[in-house]
């Protein structure tokens, strides 16, 4: 026997009294009125079933992430996440006008695990250890996005008052600047700093050619310059330095993760085959094995995984007409680091340059034709864990294998 259940909890949909009970009971997923949520589906599903042990209990909820889901699983049951765009999509299958209520949902979402769970992906059974390494590569991307932000709200400040500080340092979040800007937040302190002060900066930052750089700095603060007015300048140097206290945390936190990261991608049983993909080291590989995460039976294959990071084409044919696009609703972050991925790739793989080399001369743009050495590099990474074995230039890339190597990376 097999229990169908819906989004906020349907059971069977020819039972519409348990089914309204069940939706009342999820309609409410928060703690702690989740936990009598949990305690009361199980009430529910036990009255109906009765005594038969050996009945399966599906659902299908929209979303595949968070305690709910963690504790359904947990429990034994299986669950399919089912995509809102695709929910809604099913839902007019059945009726054009849109209303919508969370009883006619949880009926729509039974019928789908009824009828096409064939079609639907179960929620992926990732390890802890996976789900905890993917919270850690987000967070330590995020503190890299948001310090790219920072960094770029400094550089249109100092533009508005200090466009010498601009001329004076090309990366105003190395250490340096931020200490001389700290130090010096305005054009006439910096006209100021004596060339031991920027010459200490430049060496806590170990930096080469020390003295020619100090004089290029010094150059370049003291140089003529339009400015602002004292009040205004005293407050845009005001805002530079709360701005270089934001960048300068940034970058501690972000270190810090780093470190975390790199420990605990390096405990996973993956890491090995992972570091093996050309272009991947600790911190990408961590990202890539975050979001695709480490249940064996998540993708049946390797077109699956394409799919799912969206490096694969999106093909749409209809009578004489046909087109490929990429694809545009995907994971952000999963794409981010398999383009960066193959972007690294290029230096490391002869096969990968070859690929890439040939796209191009086939008029194929910068973007798509990285696009398409991701596409095989995901191809590649699937095959190995499924095997288990580790990255082989010459198996990954069988038709480069008799052609002279010089030829290929010039």
């Amino acid at each position: 026997m097999r229990l169908f259940v819906g989004d906020d909890w349907a059971e069977d949909h020819h039972d519409v009294e348990l089914m309204d009970e069940a939706g009342r009971v999820l309609a409410r997923r928060r703690l702690p009125e989740g936990v009598a949520g949990i305690a009361r589906l199980h009430e529910l599903t036990g009255e109906h079933l009765g005594a038969d042990l050996d009945a399966e209990v599906v659902i299908g909820i929209e979303t595949d992430r968070g305690p709910w889901v963690a504790a359904l699983v947990a429990a034994g049951y299986t669950v399919f996440g089912v995509n809102p765009l695709l929910a809604s999509r099913f839902r007019e299958r059945h009726q054009v006008s849109g209303a919508k209520s969370d009883a006619a949902d949880a009926h729509m979402l039974a019928d789908m695990v009824r009828t096409d769970s064939h079609q639907l992906r179960a929620v992926a059974g990732d390890s802890a250890e996976a789900g905890g390494l993917k919270v850690l590569a987000r967070m330590h991307k995020t503190l890299i996005w948001e310090r790219t932000r920072q960094v770029q709200r400094l550089r249109h400040q100092l533009r508005e008052y200090y466009p010498a500080a601009l001329a004076a340092f090309d990366d105003l979040d190395a250490p340096d600047a931020l200490e001389l800007l700290g130090k010096a937040p305005d054009p006439g302190r910096a006209a100021r700093l004596t060339r031991a002060q920027i010459s200490a900066a430049l060496k806590r930052a170990r930096r080469h050619r020390i003295a020619d750089r100090t004089t290029e700095i010094m150059a370049a603060l003291r140089a003529p310059q339009l400015g602002q007015p004292p009040a205004l300048t005293a407050a845009y140097a005001a805002a530079v330095r709360s701005l270089i206290a934001m960048i300068i945390t940034l970058n501690e936190q972000a270190k810090i993760l780093q470190e975390q990261v790199e420990a605990d991608f390096g405990r996973h049983p993956d890491a090995e085959i992972y570091r093996s993909q050309p272009g991947l080291g600790a911190i990408l590989g961590a990202r890539v094995l975050g979001e695709f995460g480490d249940d064996p039976h998540r993708y049946a294959t390797g077109k699956a995984r394409k799919n799912y990071a969206a490096t694969s084409p999106l093909t749409r044919a209809s009578g004489k007409k046909k087109t490929v696009t990429a694809r545009f609703v995907r994971n952000e972050r999963l794409t981010d680091a398999l383009m960066a991925q193959a972007l690294s790739a290029l230096n490391t793989s002869p096969g990968a340059r070859a690929l890439y080399d040939a796209e191009r001369t086939r008029g194929t743009d910068h973007n798509a034709a990285l696009r398409k050495l991701a596409n095989r590099l995901v191809g590649i990474l699937h095959g190995c864990l499924k095997t288990r074995t580790l990255y082989n230039e010459a198996t990954a890339w069988p038709q480069q294998e008799n052609t002279p190597q010089d030829s290929i990376a010039a």
